[in-house]
């Protein structure tokens, strides 16, 4: 049986950063991807400009170079592929991991992880580490709102482009920065738009050069605002709101559930990981990143539970460093992990 030091599950910027401090420290890796490299970056909006500067994004000490102050989604995409062929990394891509268990090992006086993982055509695999990291991210598992119609198909709670929408009715729905942004592309585009949120204020978090241009926009009624306003129902022509105890229908060719993401808590408890059902933070020591299962580790955004706005690819970028120096010294000749 084969078993690597350390599987790494997720090709984002957190867990390509594992995997270079991994090959650094000579320590045998591999990495699971189960959609393409920097998945959710891939899927973020298409025109998307990111909130800090470049050299916070960089990882492996590989410069990140742009004309502008704050990089593209397009360059962030380019700047990935070239740190995966720069330090020659080897990912498995589109390969969903469905089980992690751990089994003695062969000398039976210590555990491995057994891996159970599917591939897009079907296939099963099984791999053995010594330990394993998940990085897993946030952005694949939407916050749903649950109500009837949340499931029709002109409803998304992703944003891509604007271009299809012109000339359409479209509701958006939240009040943090994707639910602002979107609603002012689309305004910009043609779209007809309405803003709803659930509180009577938008979120803080809203990029800073962002920030006013929505206000004037809902200030001036090029972008209706429905504010403190609850989304009841969406049907296949309109979306059913209720504020302070009315209703109202508004008219909605598409409609955009821009309420936030969450980490796959199931995958997590599955593998033993204690989280907490409500808040879904993840028992773990916050200095390793270690869980309260032995030598299973949590990188980047998934380490957050709800809490996600904690952690980016800034901060996120640095836990892998730490956790491979920690595997590192339990790996010494000798050591039993």
């Amino acid at each position: 049986m084969s078993v690597r030091d350390v599987l790494i599950v997720g090709a984002g910027p957190s867990g390509l950063a594992t995997a270079i401090s991994a090959k650094k420290r000579g320590l045998d890796y591999a990495v699971v991807e189960k959609g393409m490299l920097v998945n959710s970056i891939f899927n973020f909006p298409v025109h998307m400009v990111f909130f800090t500067t470049p050299e916070l994004l960089e990882i492996g000490g590989l410069p990140l170079t742009t004309p502008y102050d704050k990089p593209t989604r397009l360059e962030a995409l380019r700047y990935y592929r070239r740190v995966v062929d720069a330090f020659d990394l080897h990912i498995s891509y589109q390969e969903t991991v469905t089980a992690i268990e751990r089994e003695p090992d062969e000398s039976g006086t210590g555990h491995v992880f057994a891996v159970t993982t599917r591939t897009a055509r079907g296939g099963q695999r099984v791999r053995h580490a010594k330990s394993v990291v998940l990085a897993i991210g946030y952005y694949d598992h939407p916050n749903y709102i649950g109500v009837p119609g949340e499931d029709l198909p002109h409803v998304s709670h992703y944003y891509d482009d604007a271009h299809p929408y012109f000339q359409k009715r479209v509701v958006v729905v939240g009040g943090k920065n994707s639910a602002a942004e979107a609603a002012l592309e689309l305004f910009r585009s043609g779209a007809q738009v309405t803003l709803v949120h659930r509180h009577a204020t938008l979120g803080e978090s809203i990029k800073y050069w962002v920030r006013p241009d929505i206000d004037n926009r809902i200030k001036e009624g090029s972008i209706p605002a429905r504010m403190e306003t609850s989304v009841i129902e969406i049907t296949p022509t309109a979306v059913i709101v209720e504020s302070h105890g009315e209703r109202d229908q508004l008219p909605a060719e598409a409609v955009f559930l821009l309420t936030g993401y969450h980490p796959d808590a199931a995958l997590m408890t599955d593998a033993g990981v204690v989280c907490d059902p409500v808040t879904l933070a993840p028992q773990m020591d916050p200095e390793t990143f270690e869980t309260n299962v032995p030598n299973l580790f949590l990188a980047g955004g998934c380490s957050a539970g709800r809490n996600t706005g904690s952690i980016f690819i800034e901060n996120g970028r640095f836990h892998g460093e730490r956790i491979i120096g920690l595997l590192a010294q339990r790996l010494e000749p000798g050591l039993q992990l």
